[in-house]
């Protein structure tokens, strides 16, 4: 099939220079796809000719504009041959990269993680994504480049350089050199996937080479505490005042399911009051994905909140200690409850949504605002049906079958 390819060039009319010319802007297309560039060259609206894409007239600023736009068609058209009988496959980002001297076999897959990082840092900066996977991106980064060095012995590698079997071989790098976890591995290998997408969108490279390779996700259980374990906890008789502070704030997120670092960062103004019943509610936004989180406090968590609010003189509602002191402290507190399970601070949240909230028929799209969660399908994993609900459930089942012999009058008829 021929490929369909042109390009125009128009006035950005939206901004004006001080000179009252507009910006010239071209536009390649090729297939369907489009990518627009500046020319660099700006035109007084008067003499430019919309319908034909050029300056009108016969003035030398129209003839020095049409000069100019005339080089940068012929330079395009240039670069999209090249392309089509080089690779055999051309778009219009393709096409414009060449063209601006960004030419794939000079990309590099660290220098454009980066590129990629300092922009993400920017829009950290700026409140706009979350600095949690601003992180994670800066630990793979470091992962790539050690795996680079050992697998390699080099410190970067060309885009096109790469295959499906860089995946493969970074997957097992990271598995038995740096002893990472399958699920951890999986997290981890996207963004280097999510790279080479946007290599090929903006033409570096002529495919995607990762499209036979695929990691699955293992299952795994999210432990909670249960409704006695719960209770264990919170009437456990603690002389340490500290320790009894750090089994308060734990149960204070099990009554809201705050993470541990939502609770360091809740701050006054974070506590709503609802104009209508007076309740106070929680309102802020998770540092691990920027989504809302509101939650009610209810009589626990309100007593707790009572107990310690203005400690801080910073303006947060808890002093939260460093979480190496409280996890040590927790698995303590766990120990003198008598719970058996590995206890940690998210177990907090993950109590908050199987026994608080499941457990006692909250919908499952109510939890998930609740936790504020991007998608239901991460509440899904986080909750769990606790024996008690099960229970209670099948009792209501069976009290309901119990009626089918108003309609079965002698099920001996029925059942041979």
């Amino acid at each position: 099939m021929r490929s369909t390819f042109s390009v125009i060039f128009y006035l950005k009319k939206e901004k004006l220079k001080k000179d009252g010319t507009n910006p010239i802007m071209g536009r390649i297309t090729v297939d369907g796809t489009m990518a627009q560039f500046s020319c660099k060259q700006s035109c007084d609206p008067a003499i430019w000719e919309a319908k034909g894409g050029h300056a009108k007239g016969k003035t030398i600023a129209a003839r020095d504009i049409n000069r100019e736009l005339d080089k940068i068609k012929a330079s395009i058209v240039k670069h999209y041959q090249e392309i089509m009988i080089r690779d055999g496959y051309v778009t219009a980002e393709k096409v414009k990269n060449s063209f601006l001297g960004l030419e794939y076999r000079k990309q590099t897959l660290m220098s454009i993680f980066e590129q990629w990082n300092t922009e993400y840092a920017k829009q950290v900066e700026g409140g706009l994504k979350a600095k949690n996977t601003y992180d994670r991106y800066k630990a793979v980064y470091k992962h790539v480049s050690d795996f680079l060095q050992f697998h390699y012995h080099v410190s970067d590698i060309a885009l096109k350089e790469i295959t499906v079997n860089f995946l493969s071989d970074f997957e097992i790098f990271l598995k038995t050199e740096k002893h990472v976890a399958h699920n951890t591995v999986e997290t981890y290998v996207k963004p280097v996937m999510m790279l080479l997408h946007r290599a090929q969108e903006n033409g570096w490279v002529a495919r995607y080479p990762f499209g036979d390779y695929h990691i699955q996700r293992e299952e795994v259980e999210k432990g909670f505490l249960t409704k006695d374990e719960l209770q264990a906890v919170m009437n456990l008789p603690i002389k340490n005042a500290k320790r009894s502070y750090i089994r308060d704030l734990f149960v204070f997120c099990c009554f809201t399911g705050l993470a541990y670092i939502d609770l360091k960062n809740l701050r006054e103004e974070n506590l709503v009051k609802n104009p209508v019943d007076g309740s106070l509610w929680i309102r802020t936004r998770r540092q691990k994905t920027g989504v809302a989180e509101t939650v009610k406090l209810l009589p626990v968590p309100l007593s707790i909140l009572n107990k310690y609010r203005g400690l801080s003189d910073d303006g947060r509602v808890f002093v939260v200690p460093y979480y190496k002191s409280v996890f040590e402290m927790l698995k303590t507190i766990a120990k003198h409850a008598g719970i058996q399970k590995n206890v940690t601070w998210h177990m907090a949240r993950h109590t908050m949504a199987t026994v608080i909230c499941l457990s006692n028929g909250m919908p499952l799209e109510v939890v998930s605002s609740l936790l504020g969660h991007k998608n239901i399908k991460s509440t899904q994993i986080y909750a769990k049906i606790t024996q008690e609900k099960l229970g209670c459930e099948i009792d209501t089942l069976a009290s309901k079958l119990a009626k089918i012999e108003q309609f079965v009058p002698n099920l001996d008829l029925v059942v041979k």
